[in-house]
């Protein structure tokens, strides 16, 4: 019997949820015209097919069908599995590989035509619809409407798409931030006060000097935004969406491809005050100069204050040592950890806790044998969830199916179905995203012992040199260990009492973990991608441990 797995999936939450039944009626009939067995059924809902990235249901059935689950991948056409071009050919790459076809309710049995043709077209698709996206955004700017997100200051009117009108309590305190700015305050001033006082943030629980002041490039920020002045702007950006991870990143557009439109009635600063405004902030602008390049420092983006969980930044440099303090309380005076910290001093007490810990063979093998004892116990009730799971999953399909059928035959009406079926969608959805968070069965990690004897080098090379000009083979030991580690908090503690770090990371790349053997069991190469999207679906060998470091500065 040719076992069959079923995928629907539907882009937008503004689409009807019924589409996801409607596409597994259709995949069911198919299956029953050829006669395939039904094992297990897979939806996506309100996720773009532009990227396969983020799409649980998805990317486990991947992994189950290339651990030889299943002999067939049923959905109702190709643009339901990916709308990406290289995403299809993959799929059907590695499914081809793998031994398992795709077939469509369209089109039947997909082969290399199919793959290059339709996923030429579906790809196709997706660019002209950002096409009409961009023309219909322009039509809204020619409208006098506001065609992006809800701005400080502003309120949406009920009922009308893309029409804003302005909100007093914000409108007063744009005005004063601009009034305080024209009168010399700085930003981060601006900011201290009126966290001190309480006020709301645009969206942030406190304000900083960035929401303040902005980008440059992007005239982002209060200060910048034109909408303030009675002009809607629009096209200062692109998005684009990361295939690595699937997030859309955006990236500034030249001025001469913006659009402008005059808003008289969204006016909250006269045209002098932000005239003002922008000739002080040109003013205040730092030339461009030749800064000489400053060594990389190990732990760049990776501090959090123990107190507030923000990130540490530069506060200045003593006696050519440079101070790191909370960024929270150095931009909006908000954190009460006002202490310093030479940054030397935590760099050294991480890397020679790292060096502690497991800075050694003996060692790194101790943890990963403490690790898989711990695995092998929690698998055991974790496997036993998993399948308890995929039953009631199962079950909740054929519950769904039944209700569809029952509105086609008649024998219940829509109002009927619509008191029940929201709760079975909800329950599958809950039930698919706790199955995709327990991911792959683990297997036994084992060590990769050249990687080990790299690590523990690196280690040494990186304690020599600390705080000084990072030769290349440094830098690159950096970036080895920075690899490593998530994050490393630093405990604020009493004047006078050192402070205590806590240091978290994980060591799957260390050890040379492949995600995909776990799903994988023919050999073969697999591309980056692969491994990236199967290593989210399993855990890394985590690890913390706390130092006690210098003194504060």
């Amino acid at each position: 019997m040719t076992r069959a797995f079923l995928y629907a999936r539907f882009s937008s939450d503004l689409q009807d949820d019924r589409s996801i039944d409607d596409q597994h009626a259709g995949n069911r009939a198919y299956c029953a015209r050829k006669d395939y067995q039904i094992d297990r059924i897979f939806a996506d809902r309100a996720i773009s097919g532009a990227s396969i990235v983020n799409r649980p249901d998805y990317l486990r059935m991947v992994a189950l069908a290339a651990a030889g689950e299943c002999d067939v991948i049923v959905a109702e056409d190709l643009d339901r599995l990916s709308r990406n071009l290289g995403d299809v050919a993959k799929l059907y790459e590695q499914m081809t590989f793998t031994g398992v076809a795709i077939e469509t309710v369209g089109d039947g049995l997909i082969n290399e035509m199919h793959v290059g043709l339709k996923g030429t077209m579906n790809a196709l698709f997706l660019k002209n619809l950002v096409v009409k996206i961009r023309r219909g955004m322009a039509g809204v700017i020619r409208d006098g409407r506001h065609p992006g997100g809800l701005a400080y200051g502003y309120r949406p009117i009920a009922g009308k798409p893309g029409e804003l009108e302005i909100e007093p309590q914000e409108a007063g305190i744009v005005r004063r931030i601009f009034r305080e700015y024209a009168d010399g305050r700085a930003p981060r001033a601006i900011a201290a006060q009126l966290n001190a006082e309480g006020v709301p943030a645009p969206r942030k629980s406190y304000w900083l000097a960035s929401t303040i002041n902005g980008h440059n490039k992007r005239k982002s920020g209060i200060l910048q935004n034109e909408l303030y002045a009675g002009r809607l702007v629009w096209n200062r950006v692109r998005m684009v969406k990361n295939p690595a991870t699937g997030k859309r990143l955006s990236r500034p557009l030249p001025e001469s491809e913006w659009q402008r439109s005059d808003a008289p009635h969204l006016r909250i600063v006269d045209d002098d005050l932000f005239d003002q405004v922008q000739r002080r902030r040109a003013e205040r602008a730092v030339a461009p100069r030749n800064m000489r390049a400053t060594p990389k420092r190990i732990l760049s983006g990776l501090l959090r204050c123990g107190a507030c969980g923000a990130g540490m930044s530069k506060k200045d440099v003593d006696h050519g040592r440079p101070r790191i303090v909370c960024t929270r309380m150095r931009e909006a005076a908000s954190c009460s950890n006002r202490r310093s910290y030479y940054l030397d001093d935590i760099e050294r007490t991480v890397v020679g806790g790292l060096r502690e810990e497991l800075g050694t063979r003996e060692a790194v093998a101790y943890f990963v044998r403490c690790y898989n004892e711990e695995r092998r116990k929690r698998d055991v009730g974790g496997q036993t969830r998993r399948q308890a799971l995929e039953r009631e999953l199962a079950t909740l399909d054929r519950q769904l199916e039944r209700a569809v059928r029952a509105i086609i035959d008649g024998r219940i009406t829509e109002a009927e179905a619509a008191v029940h079926l929201p709760a079975l969608r909800a329950r599958r959805a809950a039930l698919a995203a706790e199955l995709a968070a327990l991911g792959i069965p683990p297997t036994v990690i084992a060590l990769r012992p050249a990687a080990v004897e790299t690590y523990v080098a690196d280690l040494a090379r990186l304690e020599e040199t600390l705080n000084a000009g990072l030769t290349q083979g440094v830098d690159a030991a950096a970036n080895a260990i920075r690899a490593m580690i998530e994050t490393v908090t630093i405990q604020p503690a009493a004047r006078g009492i050192a402070p205590r770090i806590v240091v978290r990371g994980e060591l799957g790349g260390l050890l040379g973990l492949d995600p995909f053997q776990m799903a994988h069991h023919s050999g073969g190469e697999l591309v980056a991608e692969e491994r990236l999207h199967l290593t989210a679906l399993m855990d890394r060998l985590p690890f913390s441990f706390t130092r006690e470091a210098r003194k504060a500065a």
